[in-house]
């Protein structure tokens, strides 16, 4: 008998077992971090660094962060992972009181060691810096709701296209994004958006997604509005990432009940004083993760049996997917999802995934990029330095 018939095969290590216990244990681990970080260096800043308040303040303020950083998975779980509108909005807002302590706290502590450096000992150094932190944090909160719910302002902004012809000259171009109807109800605002758009008059009216979050059943009265946007061209829809959370061809369907064209990776053209313009759209990036059949960014589909020497407009809702309009002749992309970050200094984080955050930016020899900072915010209802946008565009003849 030989060795290798002597000695028995190993047996094989389950390995994919082992991975999928991995990944849940580092989830959790990592998400403990963030949370601890979130409510742990305000409570720090706030409360414990040196302040020396009286024991019954310092005891209820540790008493709130505590509850509080409990509670917010929990509501995060039953309002976006169970449906429960007041649970979303309560763990929405919670997020953002949160991010906007932490971000300040932070830097407070700046303050905090130019006082030391000045001279000034605790427990009055800490006492000023968490006066500081907890003045400035409540202005910001409260300007940043304001901002949030008022009517968007109108942004104007003129793009040259070089093949454009003399008769497309001055078409006006509004731009809608990032509605985000949810749990806290704003079919009033809805409605003053679709006015101060009607009032535009523009030939064409676009979105580019993340229209709602949660179903057409949940969102459509504060949907409903969209039906009475006024455009003499054309009213143009494509998906955004939250789409993909719900019911995609749900809301593609819905905005074509309400008259709307879903550019559903599909084009149309448009005429005015005998000159045309392609205006296409593509699905969002995370569409070809989301399991749903047929619903991928598809340019080439997009653009099938269109005239190659017709400039084109490409809807498409994230930033990042510019790069595929320059490979196909793209003259203009119209994209959202960043909302200029929302809430400062968030913009720093959504610069690491997108090529940009906001404004008119130019891609290859031909393409340029238009990134709205949104219609309407996601989650908190909070912007902070990082005002909403109806965006009204006038395409130009160099």
């Amino acid at each position: 008998m030989s060795a290798s018939e002597a000695a028995p095969a190993a047996p094989a290590v389950p390995v994919a077992p082992a991975r999928r216990l991995l990944r849940p244990l580092l989830f959790g681990l990592t998400l403990t971090a963030v949370l601890a970080l979130l409510f742990g260096v305000p409570w720090w800043t706030l409360l414990a660094a040196g302040a020396h308040w009286p024991t019954p303040l310092f005891a209820a303020g540790t008493a709130l962060f505590a509850v509080a950083l409990a509670a917010f998975p929990v509501l995060m779980y039953l309002g976006h992972g169970r449906g429960r509108d007041w649970a979303a909005r309560t763990g929405d807002t919670l997020l953002g009181v949160v991010w906007v302590l932490f971000v300040w706290a932070a830097l407070g502590n700046l303050l905090r060691a130019g006082l030391a450096v000045g001279g000034v000992a605790d427990p009055g150094r800490s006492r000023i810096t968490a006066a500081a932190v907890a003045v400035v944090s409540v202005v910001l909160l409260a300007w940043g709701y304001v901002e949030a719910m008022r009517l968007p302002r109108v942004r104007r902004v003129e793009v040259p296209i070089g093949r454009l012809g003399p008769g497309l000259d001055g078409l006006r171009i509004v731009l809608l994004t990032d509605t985000h109807y949810g749990p806290i109800d704003r079919a009033g605002w809805s409605a003053r958006v679709v006015a101060a758009v009607n009032d535009l008059d523009a030939d064409i009216v676009c979105h580019t997604g993340d229209i709602a979050d949660g179903t057409v059943a949940q969102r459509r009265a504060q949907a409903a509005p969209l039906g009475r946007v006024r455009a003499r061209l054309a009213r143009t829809y494509v998906t955004g990432n939250h789409e993909y959370f719900g019911e995609a061809q749900g809301w593609l369907d819905h905005m074509r009940d309400l008259g709307w064209e879903p550019l559903h990776n599909r084009h149309l053209v448009v005429e005015r004083n005998g000159s045309r313009l392609v205006v296409a759209g593509v699905d969002d990036a995370t569409a070809g993760s989301s399991g749903r059949p047929g619903h991928r960014p598809d340019h080439a589909a997009a653009l099938a049996g269109a005239d190659p020497d017709l400039p084109v407009v490409l809807l498409a809702h994230q930033p990042k997917q510019v790069g595929a309009a320059v490979a196909h002749g793209v003259d203009l992309q119209l994209s959202g999802h960043t909302h200029g970050g929302q809430i400062w200094p968030f913009h720093l984080l959504v610069r690491l995934d997108q090529p940009t955050v906001r404004g008119l930016t130019r891609h290859g020899d031909r393409t340029r990029l238009y990134t709205s900072r949104g219609t309407g915010f996601w989650g908190p209802p909070l912007r902070i330095f990082a005002p909403s946008e109806i965006t009204l565009l006038t395409l130009r003849r160099p």
